[in-house]
């Protein structure tokens, strides 16, 4: 019988289920995918009552199978979304989508209040005043829903909300709350006073450290039971513990979300900077982040280039990287890309492609979106001294840009990691007492080490 760790990764889209060994490598998984329902104005949200059914159906499945013994289990999950629950324990709302449009007046008469807007975003480490903000989705249930409000015993985040439904124990956590809640004051390591002007604090719940964990006795079996972390700080942890030196991550997909954990200061104190944001380490401790919609970008551009050039959808994927292309381009270098997603002050009025062959074209875009992710990596590493960087995700299979973003930072030691397990295998190492060190990344995320081509 195998002793194993179990792990839920709930996403948007796909809901996962894994167990991890005592080296934590994956020795089963599964995953399913619900269709959206809707809330009470029509707008999509999560089928929650799926997914609980889901989760308890999973888990007490793998309890009877004779081939694992479950010694505990833990739950990541995206960020910026509330459940809300009664003195009985059920649930009361739907859970609001992040994506649900706000009314622009609710969001006027809390600035009113809290304002000023660049001042307060700073200091909560958000972009933006938005249902992505899930602080304020308090605000709008508390002056637009107050019967229902009134009816509210605790609001748990997503990941202790699932905890919640194992343990019946509601808790709070430094992860979900760092996550562009607006509820946190990063200068005074606490609640913003707007929390407790609008007595928020009654019914978010005690806050432990993200490790915490609580030994339960389930279907008479003895389990350790994790309170649950947001899947953006998950996916970092594997790295500050195996880590031992200062370190950026960069996490690259639809959208590439640059990591500084090391940061002496994570107030950006450039009002321009839209896209920071900080989050939270388990500890408490602050991480600068910076975001940038590279992916998205990536997939909109190389579609229109593809039909441009009349090669195949995915002919891009077989681009290497060609030194002398990339020195022809620099040249004379212009920008010749229009983004459709991101805002940038050097791109032209319109995309003129200035080439005959995909090849060129390709790496004049992936020159242009590279130099995009370089300021994005030197915003959040600032003044601090910090001379790692690891790439994960969609991009670090890209060969021209892993080796563009090396040639960038030259001073700089790059590596590549696989880590589709990322967010899982996060909330697994949070409740283990194992210590891992430097070889945990090559044994268990294919880690790859780069060099800066030579300029003769």
């Amino acid at each position: 019988m195998v002793n194993v760790t179990a792990v839920f990764d709930i996403g948007k889209t796909n809901k996962k289920f894994f167990l991890f060994d005592k080296d934590f490598k994956e020795v089963h998984k599964e995953y399913i995918k619900f269709d959206e329902i809707e809330d009470e104005d029509g707008h999509p949200t999560e089928n929650l009552p799926a997914l609980q059914a889901w989760l308890k159906k999973v888990f007490e499945n793998i309890l009877k199978e004779s081939k694992f013994n479950i010694e505990a289990i833990n739950f990541s999950t995206y960020g910026a979304s509330f459940v809300h629950i009664d003195e009985n324990g059920e649930v009361l709302t739907p859970l609001y989508n992040y994506t649900k449009p706000i009314d622009k007046s609710v969001v006027d008469s809390f600035l009113e209040k809290y304002g000023p807007k660049e001042e307060f975003l700073k200091t909560t480490g958000c972009f933006d005043l938005s249902l992505l903000n899930s602080g304020l989705q308090l605000y709008w249930l508390k002056h637009t829903k107050p019967e229902v409000f009134k009816k509210i015993k605790y609001s748990l985040h997503l990941p202790q909300y699932l905890s919640y439904i194992f343990t019946g124990i509601p808790l709070s956590e430094y992860t979900s709350i760092g996550c562009h809640t607006a509820l946190w004051d990063y200068t005074k390591k606490d609640y913003h006073e707007w929390v407790y002007k609008e007595e928020l604090n009654k019914i978010l719940p005690t806050i432990v450290s993200t490790e915490t964990s609580i030994n339960m006795n389930y279907n008479g079996k003895r389990i350790k039971i994790g309170v649950g972390i947001h899947d953006s700080s998950s996916a970092l942890l594997p790295y500050v513990r195996s880590v031992k030196k200062k370190f950026v991550l960069v996490s690259t997909g639809t959208w590439s979300i640059t990591l500084n954990p090391f940061t002496e200061n994570p107030i950006v104190s450039d009002t321009d900077a839209k896209d920071s944001i900080n989050y939270m380490r388990i500890n408490g401790k602050p991480v600068k982040a910076t975001r940038l919609f590279l992916g998205n970008e990536y997939k909109t551009q190389v579609a229109k280039l593809a039909k441009q050039f009349g090669v195949s959808e995915d002919y891009h994927r077989h681009v290497e990287f060609d030194q002398d292309v990339y020195f022809e381009i620099m040249k004379d270098f212009k920008h010749m890309f229009k983004w459709e997603s991101i805002a940038s002050e050097n791109m032209p009025p319109t995309t003129e492609i200035a080439f005959d062959k995909f090849e060129h074209a390709y790496h004049q875009l992936m020159t242009e979106l590279v130099l995009l992710q370089v300021k994005s990596i030197k915003d959040v590493v600032g003044g601090d001294e910090i001379k790692r960087l690891y790439v994960d995700g969609g991009f670090s299979d890209n060969d021209l840009f892993v080796k563009l973003l090396s040639h960038h930072f030259r001073n700089m030691k790059l590596r590549t990691t696989d880590s589709s397990l990322g967010s899982a295998l996060g909330a697994a190492i949070s409740i283990s007492d194992k210590k891992l060190n430097s070889k945990f990344l090559k044994k268990n995320y294919s880690l790859k080490k780069h060099v800066p081509f030579i300029i003769s």
